[in-house]
C-alpha cells in the first residue's frame, strides 16, 4: 500500500473509533468519549490536509471521508439522545435531512448523471455546528460544567443549520435535475 492510500486508511481507523466512543458514552466514561471524539476529528483534519497537500484525492477517498464523518456524528447523535442528553426531536430532523440527502443523491446518480459529493458552504457550517455540539455536551459531563442555556442554544443553531442545509440541498439539486432534463430534451 503506497503513502496516497494513507487519508483513506485513517478515514477507516476514524470509523473503528466509532464502537470505542459509544461504549465510553454509554458506560458513562465522558472524558474518554470526549478524548476519542476529538482523536476523530483531528484524524479527519489529518486525512483531509494530508489528501490536499499531496494531491493523494481518490473517489474512495471522496465517499469513504464524509462516510466516516457521518457514521461518528450520527452515532453521536442517537446514543446522546438514547442517553436522554440531546432531544430526540434533534436526532430525527438530523437523520431526516441526512436520509434525504443520500436519498437525493441516489436517485440523481442513478436517473440523471454521476453524483459528485460536494458539500455546500451551508452544509459544511452545518457540520461544524453539529460537532462542537457533541463536544458541548461531553465537555459539560466531563471536564467543566457550562450553563444549560449554551446547550439549549446550541442545540437551536444546530436545528437552525440543518433544516437550512437541508433546504438548500433539495433546491440546488432540484434546479440541477431539472436543468438536465431540459438539456437531455433539448438534445
Amino acid at each position: 500500500m503506497g503513502k496516497n492510500n494513507l487519508p483513506n486508511v485513517i478515514s477507516l481507523i476514524r470509523i473503528a473509533l466509532v464502537p470505542p466512543f459509544i461504549m465510553a458514552l454509554t458506560d458513562g466514561r465522558y472524558f474518554t468519549a470526549l478524548l476519542l471524539f476529538a482523536v476523530a476529528g483531528l484524524s479527519d483534519a489529518l486525512d483531509g490536509y494530508l489528501a490536499k497537500r499531496h494531491g493523494w484525492k481518490s473517489r474512495l477517498g471522496s465517499i469513504l471521508d464524509p462516510l466516516a464523518d457521518k457514521i461518528l456524528l450520527v452515532s453521536a447523535y442517537v446514543t446522546l439522545a438514547w442517553l436522554d442528553l440531546l432531544p430526540a426531536w434533534l436526532v430525527a430532523v438530523i437523520l431526516g435531512r441526512d436520509v434525504m440527502i443520500v436519498g437525493g443523491a441516489l436517485v440523481y446518480h442513478y436517473t440523471i448523471r454521476r453524483f459528485d459529493l460536494a458539500p455546500t458552504w451551508i452544509s459544511k457550517v452545518n457540520t461544524v455546528l453539529q460537532i462542537t455540539l457533541v463536544l458541548a455536551v461531553m465537555f459539560k459531563l466531563s471536564i467543566l460544567p457550562l450553563p444549560e442555556w449554551s446547550i439549549g442554544a446550541l442545540v437551536y443553531l444546530v436545528l437552525t443549520f440543518t433544516i437550512w442545509s437541508w433546504l438548500d440541498y433539495v433546491w440546488t439539486w432540484s434546479a440541477r435535475a431539472l436543468q438536465m432534463n431540459t438539456q437531455g430534451r433539448r438534445d
